[in-house]
């Protein structure tokens, strides 16, 4: 980007070396991209039907934690975090200051599809929410379980105590996810939206070996304020149904309605400011359940989806359009109110059709809004950025309209909450 590269440039060359239409291999690609970090690499470039020579000054390349950062409406927020990794308390900071300098009064921070990652970046991140020394989470020894270690929050400035906050979490939120879901849950400081998360609370040590092996040893487990353990049960010797508990779920219809999940008395707990039931082992159970969207289950929909079908399409009238849209869409109000071009939408057919992927009337009229508002946002990416890619993809996103709508709903809100 830096050295003036779009989306939707071709590379086809790399320091004189044709790359397109050799059949060379991706590793082969990539050996000639990469290389110290100072040095140059000369691009060839295709844009539309121009033919460009970049030259990029090679560098790390920053895989960031936070994939989205936007104002919803003139008071609502919206962080979106894909890990935790080294640097997602300092993004996730940086998101915050730049809401509040927009005058965000309520905040949805998603944490879908994270899986986690670094542990002390979501205890750092919780004395966002939380007072100083709140319990985040203990961890107690497998061998010695009165044994524990806690962690604390260390309180920060960066939002009020009580700005009103929505977590939104769903099966593939784990680990560090959860935690930091179970804390603000435990501590009654916000509504978790969505659908129990993974169940993943185990501490591992890496063991080394000389040959560039390693095993991970499970040492401990976590626990969230309230004593819940995270970790969804293991029988021992059945290993085949644990790494099959979440496609369990869905068989049994917990994605779908929330009365097919049962938790035992003996894993009740209760929150530590209104006292409201939770319920422990395995993973955090949401305040406020939202099924999958049945959409997402179209055999045409997936398929697309699968195979990159969305991609190509817009990228192909993306390429052929660009300087227009640029010049017609220059923000996200402009863009908001325009609609998909059919002519995209027989594009995304033939694509399909290329694919050996059949196309249904009849499945694509059922999933058409679906598959319109997907086209729209890929089209926003790639002329407006990713926040606008998320802004507009989000808006057929029920867990998100639902916080949207709860938190405009204040006495649902503290209901939820037991206040």
């Amino acid at each position: 980007e830096k050295a003036g590269l779009l989306a939707g440039d071709r590379i086809v060359s790399v320091d004189d070396t044709v790359i397109a239409g050799v059949k060379m291999k991706t590793n082969d690609v990539m050996k000639r991209l990469r290389g110290p970090r100072g040095s140059k690499v000369k691009l060839g470039v295709w844009r539309g039907n121009d033919r460009l020579n970049i030259t990029v000054k090679r560098g790390l390349v920053p895989v960031h934690s936070r994939e989205a950062c936007y104002m919803v409406d003139e008071r609502t927020g919206y962080i979106r975090l894909s890990r935790f990794s080294r640097t997602t308390y300092d993004e996730f900071a940086e998101g915050i200051a730049l809401l509040r300098g927009r005058g965000m009064q309520q905040l949805v921070l998603d944490l879908r599809f994270n899986g986690g990652g670094i542990l002390d970046q979501a205890v750092e991140m919780a004395g966002t929410f939380l007072p100083e020394g709140s319990t985040v989470l203990t961890v107690r020894n497998n061998r010695m379980p009165r044994i524990s270690e806690r962690m604390e929050a260390t309180s920060n400035n960066l939002l009020p105590k009580d700005l009103p906050l929505v977590v939104l979490v769903n099966e593939f939120s784990a680990s560090a996810s959860e935690i930091l879901a179970g804390a603000i849950q435990d501590w009654d400081r916000g509504v978790v939206i969505g659908r129990r998360t993974f169940g993943k609370g185990l501490v591992q040590r890496p063991l080394p070996f000389q040959d560039g092996s390693m095993i991970r040893l499970t040492i401990a487990r976590y626990y969230t304020p309230s004593g819940r353990s995270i970790q969804k049960p293991y029988a021992k010797g059945n290993f085949k149904a644990y790494e099959q508990e979440l496609i369990g779920r869905f068989k049994h219809g917990e994605s779908i309605h929330s009365d097919s999940i049962r938790f035992p008395d003996s894993l009740r707990y209760r929150t530590l400011v209104t006292g409201r039931t939770v319920y422990g082992g395995g993973g955090i159970m949401p305040d406020l359940f939202i099924p999958t969207d049945t959409a997402l289950f179209n055999k045409l929909h997936r398929e697309l989806l699968n195979k990159g079908i969305f991609n190509r399409a817009v990228l192909k009238y993306v390429d052929a359009h660009r300087q227009k849209l640029h010049q017609r869409f220059p923000d996200r109000q402009s863009y908001a109110t325009v609609s998909v071009p059919e002519e995209l939408t027989e594009s995304l057919k033939a694509f399909a059709e290329a694919e050996k992927i059949t196309w249904s009337t009849e499945l694509f009229a059922e999933a058409e809004e679906l598959i319109k508002c997907q086209l729209h946002a890929y089209i926003a990416r790639d002329i407006l950025g990713e926040n606008d890619f998320f802004y507009f993809f989000n808006r057929m996103d029920k867990e998100y309209i639902k916080a949207l709508d709860l938190l405009n709903d204040p006495d649902e809100y503290k209901r939820l909450l037991g206040k």
